[in-house]
């Protein structure tokens, strides 16, 4: 009995569940030989269309599997997976911590669906954990879901509303991964600065990561995903600016750089509150290095307010930047809105991604000399910094170990070290 075949489209959340999934299916004795899981993506109508490829390509190359698609697109619109010839069968985003689930359709010439309604569940989500076996880092799980409204997003109808695992949950999977010797853990969600409100006692994302480092005085690095700035209280902010074992490395939820395009969004931050943000975190700890999602070409977006996209990257000096080119999704009320030129989005995508890559290689140098503690991957001669820079060094020795390193050139992207003396 192997595993099953995991194929994995969209957000980094998809791909670390999609491992816990596999993982929770072996240790429910789900045979996984003649099984594919493709895990979909809803966030834009092109995801939903490059999944569709992904299942009929895997089919093509499989004929003789069946194959179970779960995910985003699916909650959203599992009758349109269903309908497909290639599917065997369709579990939605919460019926996938049901392992049995994917025993379904298996023995039936008729797609079934197993899909809750996910906007009527209230549970805490199931707690997810994954531990990459080729990987340093693990991740946490330690909420779901988003109570926010974005007009370009449909996540939440594919997440459900919000909702936190118990701290003395994540404390206690964050202990056993330390236990097993990971060196470094990564909070991750769908909103991860909206954690606690659903708990008794409404505890916050600081609340838990004191507790964390409190409880789990082993665990040497801490790391969190993508944040949304607005929501970066004081408790919050001291923990990032003064904490050595959290991470100097904070991606932000940014989207726009220009106001009224943040408005249409229905974003709850402005320019200039973003700004004031960064400039406060670097003042307190200068190290820290700026991540943010941005989109390009948002419905009714003209030259200038791209212009104040582009300058926020320099303003907020982002050198971890994913831009997307704005695609509607069906069912958003931003895909209503007047509509960019495909081409011009795609030209300012390019724009917006040079203008990172710049400022990316301004960084990258600028760290050329100094000694930095590189977390090393498991496989390969690379690892990475505390404030997430890819660090290539003979790394042969020291398999899943922090190790300082002094840094000496700058290659492909890639700053090159020697371990220090």
């Amino acid at each position: 009995m192997s595993a099953p075949e995991m194929i994995s489209m969209g957000c980094r959340l998809n791909i670390a569940e999609s491992e816990t999934l596999r993982q929770n299916l072996a240790a429910n004795n789900i045979d996984g030989d003649n099984l594919i899981i493709v895990n979909s993506c809803a966030v834009t109508n092109e995801a939903v269309r490059q999944t569709r490829q992904a299942i009929r390509r895997a089919k093509k190359d499989n004929p003789e599997k069946n194959i179970i698609v779960t995910g985003c697109a699916a909650q959203v619109d599992p009758a349109m997976f269903a309908d497909m010839p290639e599917t065997t069968a369709v579990v939605g985003n919460f019926d996938k911590y049901d392992a049995a689930n994917f025993k379904l359709g298996l023995q039936s010439n008729r797609p079934e669906i197993r899909v809750s309604d996910i906007m009527r569940i209230t549970e805490t989500t199931p707690h997810m954990v994954s531990a990459f076996a080729d990987r340093s880092r693990a991740f946490v799980e330690i909420q779901n879901g988003c109570d926010h409204r974005c007009t370009f997003c449909i996540i939440p109808f594919g997440r459900g509303n919000s909702r936190s695992v118990p701290a003395g949950i994540v404390v206690e999977q964050v202990q056993a991964l330390v236990d097993k010797g990971f060196q470094e853990v990564v909070l991750t969600g769908v909103d991860v600065t909206s954690y606690g409100p659903d708990l008794p006692g409404a505890p916050t994302l600081g609340m838990l990561i004191e507790r964390i480092l409190k409880h789990v005085p082993e665990l040497p690095r801490l790391r969190l995903s993508s944040l949304d700035g607005i929501e970066i209280d004081d408790r919050l902010f001291d923990l990032l600016t003064g904490e050595l074992r959290l991470m100097p490395h904070i991606h932000l939820s940014l989207q726009s750089g220009d106001n009224m395009i943040l408005k249409r969004m229905k974003r709850r931050h402005s320019r200039e509150q973003a700004i004031d943000l960064v400039e406060r975190l670097k003042a307190r700890r200068p190290e820290i290095a700026i991540g943010a999602d941005i989109i390009a070409g948002f419905p009714t977006e003209d030259d200038a307010m791209f212009a104040n996209s582009r300058s926020i990257i320099e303003q907020c000096d982002v050198v971890h930047g994913h831009i997307f080119p704005y695609s509607p999704k069906q069912g958003t009320p931003a895909a209503k809105m007047p509509q960019v030129d495909g081409h011009v989005i795609k030209e300012r995508a390019k724009i917006l991604r040079e203008t990172v890559s710049r400022r990316a290689r301004s960084w990258r140098q600028s760290l050329v000399g100094s000694r930095q503690n590189i977390l090393t991957e498991m496989s390969g001669d690379t690892g990475y910094s505390e404030n997430f820079a890819r660090v290539r060094f003979d790394a042969s020795a020291n398999k899943g170990q922090i190790v300082p390193v002094e840094i000496v050139d700058v290659q492909d992207k890639q700053l090159i070290g020697r371990i220090a003396a």
